[in-house]
């Protein structure tokens, strides 16, 4: 006999549970409606169970009429994937999953990367509700962007994690709890007591079945191959490359290696100057006499290489074909279809053809972003730091500047920019550039919060 559903207080978020507003206090907006709901969790199933199907139905009616009369892309995927968790819901999964998928679609058109994130995970879901857990367990692997608040971050662990409940893989849906409340340090009563609810169940199915087949790897995840790993042979002082066993695959020949990746590597031979490109059997694509003395790892499909490892620098596919021609003093790897370059002392993009999206003007160009990491060039949402004269702003991956260079320093918050001025204090910009919070405070950590205040959607629906 199943236990009942649990119900967890707290506001309305995306996988908050309680009872529905009664009728006379719902929004009208289908949308603001259907964030209103405290959803009931159930204690086996780790599934939402809509406390009122009728209002849901008719809130689902609600964005139906929504979107006769949207035109744009955003509009449409966010109302598709509103309707398809909806629809999920009410155990509606074939319309469910249609609305779902065609929400990606018009997300991606967007290339922004909440926008797409949400479309992404709510597929997943109506995925895991279907049965379709690997598909179900690579969306969510792929949302899952370190760029993201890290609130967004622990409600797609907590999903993932609920499929991995579904399959039996009860050690990695605990690593995918322990994840979002790690992320939410604590701080989330809503999230903690459902986690709590989710414990409870796998501690029921564990002591039945056990806990399930080891974690896989988020490569595994993703299906992704796993390519053979260098390894150094300390008698002969030459370089192989070893499996995930450690089995030998590749013997120790080289002077100089480089890791895998996209299936291929660099490696320089004891008796050779210059690098030759390999895959993943040794077999050779590029021989070392095509005169490469300078070598960076392949990335969407291009590498850059150098004659004489210090300019000149051009981008070619593995095959040796030439996409880029020769003329820069450096570059960095593609990201987005874009990689920054320097040429004549200054920093630029330029795209996959070769044609210069930023102009080569800026002293730099390395993006600091608010989870402590650097990256070369853009992000994924397509921003870009750049530096003019040890000041920062922020262009976009049309070359678009939307921040002009003004702060010493500036770091890219999943929702806005942050920024120090020449005192020493914080504030933010919104994602236009626009003042967003004055610069008055004493740290980075106090604007953080300041935003978390102003975030009108902090748990959106999944």
């Amino acid at each position: 006999m199943s236990a009942p559903p649990v119900q967890v207080s707290g506001p309305p978020a995306s996988e908050g549970t309680a009872e529905v507003e009664p009728r006379k206090d719902r929004p009208a907006d289908p949308e603001q409606a259907l964030a209103a709901i405290r959803w009931r969790l159930h204690p086996e199933k780790l599934r939402e169970e809509a406390p009122d199907p009728e209002a849901l139905r008719e809130i689902r009616d609600g964005l139906t009429t929504k979107l006769d009369s949207a035109l744009d892309n955003r509009t449409r995927a966010r109302l598709l994937s509103l309707r398809s968790v909806a629809a999920r819901i009410l155990n509606d999964l074939d319309d469910a999953l249609d609305d779902a998928r065609l929400a990606l679609t018009y997300a991606e058109a967007t290339g922004e990367l909440r926008r797409t994130t949400l479309a992404r995970a709510r597929l997943a879901e109506v995925l895991r509700w279907r049965g379709d857990h690997a598909e179900a367990d690579r969306l969510f692997a792929e949302a899952n962007s370190p760029e993201l608040p890290d609130r967004l971050r622990a409600a797609l662990h907590e999903h993932a994690g609920r499929s991995c409940f579904d399959q039996g893989r009860l050690t990695e849906a605990c690593l995918h709890f322990e994840r979002a409340l790690d992320l939410r340090q604590g701080e989330d009563a809503e999230l903690n007591a459902r986690t709590a609810v989710a414990l409870d169940a796998v501690a029921v199915r564990a002591a039945a079945d056990g806990f399930g087949p080891k974690p896989r790897t988020r490569e595994a995840i993703l299906g992704e191959e796993r390519y053979p790993v260098p390894t150094f042979d300390e008698e002969r002082e030459l370089w192989g490359y070893a499996d995930a066993e450690g089995e030998l695959v590749i013997d120790h020949r080289y002077a100089e290696v480089q890791p895998f990746h996209e299936g291929v590597a660099w490696v320089r031979r004891p008796e050779a100057s210059r690098w030759a490109l390999i895959n993943t059997t040794g077999a050779a694509l590029i021989e070392a006499n095509n005169g490469y003395r300078g070598v960076a790892a392949f990335s969407e499909g291009l590498a850059w290489v150098s004659m004489d490892g210090k300019s000149r620098w051009m981008a070619i596919d593995p095959t040796n074909i030439v996409r880029i021609p020769p003329g820069y003093e450096d570059a960095r790897p593609f990201r987005g279809g874009l990689a920054a370059v320097r040429q004549n002392g200054g920093w630029g993009a330029v795209d996959q053809d070769g044609q210069l999206v930023v102009p080569t003007r800026f002293h730099g160009m390395a993006t600091a972003l608010a989870d402590g990491r650097y990256v070369d060039g853009f992000t994924e949402e397509g921003l870009a730091v750049v530096e003019m004269a040890g000041h920062r702003g922020v262009v976009d991956r049309t070359g678009r500047i939307l921040v002009d260079p003004a702060y010493p320093v500036l770091v890219v918050h999943p929702v806005a920019f942050l920024v120090r001025d020449g005192s020493g204090r914080w504030g933010a910009l919104d994602r236009r550039g626009e003042p967003l919070i004055d610069p008055v405070h004493p740290s980075r950590a106090a604007v953080v919060a300041e935003i978390e205040k102003l975030l009108a959607d902090t748990s959106p629906v999944l």
